[in-house]
């Protein structure tokens, strides 16, 4: 049967297959294995080969699937790259979020566009992979906890260092319209903690407050924010066209009247380029450990000014000349290409030789929000995507 008269039936297999993905709880930083477990089934069922690697606890696993080439060519294997975790559910959906609802050609559910849609279209496409006579690998890669700063990601990527796979092209799908990405800063994500002496406040020069130390620590974040202005490169291809930086929250202090010991600061950067990052925590530690520090010690030796990455997610650079680009205008017929101001793990594939797009179906006004939701004819588009891959995958 032809891939064209199999449409309907592709079609319809891709909303099966989301439907049992947003049925898995996949929410960041909670167990995904039972979704892992499913996506591996498909593909070993087609003879995919494939391997998991995990979080410290093996509560979160990446797999990394293959369909071998059946005859060997020069072509890049391709890496189908999508992000298995979701973000929370607030109040307010009109649907059950983890259940699948179909309406107005519109498909309901936490993940629908976030990108659970490209995972399902690619499952369902594996199996005219598995039968295509094809002359490169198809890999199928899906991660734990992209959307908290990218923690699952890093531990693959060091495993394809390992097996040598470092060479290739990279479809990272999430919603873009079908559009292709090319750029995206990076994001940088931090918690500084701050322990100093609890007291009384009638007598603030017998204690430490952490609170206030926090204070002027955000004092020159925002003094370093401007500064990252001025470095502002001068053909940046983004808006805003400097590196960003915000405040997400100051959290500490117990009553009106005591002294407060503890207090943490979350904050966010985003890079136009990685030495904007550099520069930034450079200027920061060197305030917190000679300015800041010293003066909270000498009134209370055991106080501390420690700062956790949460995570940092490398940008993804713009490249004049770009395979994966080119594979996908070649199929699409569009050649435009745009810069988001969202992260994805496409920095992470560049950074180790793998020639990277962005390009997905659905939109990132839908994502994160209540009642999310894909356009049906996006999962259509991303179809038609896949079977534009597997022609230039095979054997003439």
């Amino acid at each position: 049967m032809s891939t064209e008269n199999n449409s309907e039936l592709l079609f319809k297999n891709s909303i099966k297959i989301l439907t049992d993905l947003i049925g898995f709880k996949t929410i960041s930083g909670e167990d995904n294995n039972s979704l892992i477990d499913y996506c591996d089934k498909i593909l070993k069922d087609l003879g995919a080969s494939s391997f998991r690697t995990f979080d410290e606890d093996k509560k979160r696993v990446n797999l990394f699937a293959t369909i071998k080439a059946k005859n060997t060519s020069n072509k890049k294997p391709i890496i189908l790259s999508g992000h298995t975790d979701v973000v929370p559910v607030s109040k307010g959906w009109a649907t059950d979020p983890f259940q699948a609802t179909i309406k107005d050609n519109k498909l309901f559910g936490r993940g629908s566009c976030d990108m659970k849609g490209f995972i399902a279209c690619t499952l369902a496409f594996a199996p005219i992979f598995s039968e295509s006579n094809l002359d490169r690998d198809i890999h199928f890669s899906f991660t734990f906890d992209e959307e908290t700063a990218c923690q699952g990601a890093p531990i693959l990527i060091e495993e394809l260092k390992k097996r040598d796979i470092k060479d290739g092209i990279c479809i990272v799908g999430e919603p873009t319209n079908m559009k292709i990405i090319d750029a995206h800063k990076g994001c940088y994500e931090y918690t500084t903690y701050f322990k100093g002496l609890a007291g009384h406040s009638s007598a603030p020069h017998k204690g430490v407050s952490a609170v206030e130390y926090a204070s002027r620590y955000v004092n020159k974040l925002i003094e370093l924010r401007e500064k990252l202005k001025e470095r502002s490169p001068k053909d940046s291809i983004f808006d805003p066209p400097h590196s960003t930086l915000s405040i997400g929250g100051i959290f500490g202090g117990i009553a009106h009247n005591v002294i407060a010991d503890k207090c943490h600061v979350n904050w966010e950067t985003r890079p136009v380029v990685k030495e904007d990052a550099v520069f930034l925590n450079k200027e920061l530690d060197k305030y917190a450990n000679e300015v800041l520090l010293p003066e909270m010690k000498k009134v209370f030796p055991n106080s501390s000014i420690e700062k956790e990455i949460i995570g940092e997610i490398v940008g993804f650079d713009r490249e004049q000349k770009s395979d994966a680009c080119e594979l996908i205008s070649s199929l699409t017929g569009d050649n435009s290409r745009q810069v988001v101001s969202f992260g994805t793990e496409a920095g992470l594939f560049q950074e180790i030789g793998i020639s990277t797009v962005v390009c997905g179906p659905g939109s990132i006004e839908q994502a994160h929000k209540i009642d999310e939701f894909i356009i049906l004819d996006e999962l259509k588009k991303c179809l038609k995507l896949l079977d534009g891959i597997k022609d230039q995958s095979t054997v003439n």
